[in-house]
């Protein structure tokens, strides 16, 4: 029996890569990436950022979690499923984020983005050029036809990130996403389609 597969699908498939945004860098997050200080340290000091525990929470709040974190990641690259970067300043390598996409139905070419930054990180767009970039990246080398991108209620600031990225509002999902521990929140859903024109440069 002869299987015949579709070339996209064969394309929809995430490989280790490195993006340069100039001032930082997105680098595969595992068990290889190098930080100052150590990877697992710097994972267990982020969780404990208030915003990204408000809005991101992570896995990795202590060694084991998140070694099994970079294990994950190192798992999904491996099988193409998702791409986690780590932001990293591209002088001193220090870790200034995150920026992830997965598949939500790779057949049909949908995924989603993430992103959470450190607060010394923030204010200069880099969330803002770093989902422009995995965007571009899983488009242009892994057949993306849609990028979904989902934020709670509230977190306006995801919200002007994800509208200057070039990911336009599609309504409000209800009660559609929970934290452990947590009710169930409302959340903006904003998507950037591959046929859609780049966003302007961000300026500041």
């Amino acid at each position: 029996m002869t299987t015949i597969s579709d070339p996209g699908t064969d394309r929809r498939v995430f490989r280790p890569a490195v993006l340069d945004l100039g001032d930082a860098l997105l680098r595969p997050w595992g068990r290889a990436l190098d930080l100052p200080g150590g990877v697992v340290p710097a994972l267990v000091a982020a969780a404990t950022d208030p915003d990204i525990a408000h809005w991101n929470p992570l896995n990795s709040t202590d060694p084991a979690t998140a070694e099994a974190y970079l294990d994950r990641c190192d798992a999904h690259w491996a099988d193409g499923t998702m791409a986690a970067f780590a932001v990293t300043d591209a002088a001193d390598g220090a870790l200034l984020g995150n920026a992830f996409l997965r598949w939500s139905n790779q057949a049909d070419g949908i995924a989603m983005v993430g992103y959470w930054l450190l607060a010394a990180a923030r204010g200069r767009g880099l969330a803002t050029r770093a989902a422009d970039a995995v965007t571009r990246w899983a488009v242009e080398t892994a057949d993306a036809r849609r990028i979904e991108l989902f934020h709670a209620l509230g977190n306006d600031r995801s919200c002007r990130v994800a509208e200057r990225a070039g990911f336009p509002y599609e309504g409000t999902l209800r009660a559609s996403w929970r934290f452990e521990g947590r009710d169930y929140q409302d959340e903006h859903l904003h998507a950037r389609l591959a046929t859609d024109p780049d966003p302007e440069p961000y300026r500041g």
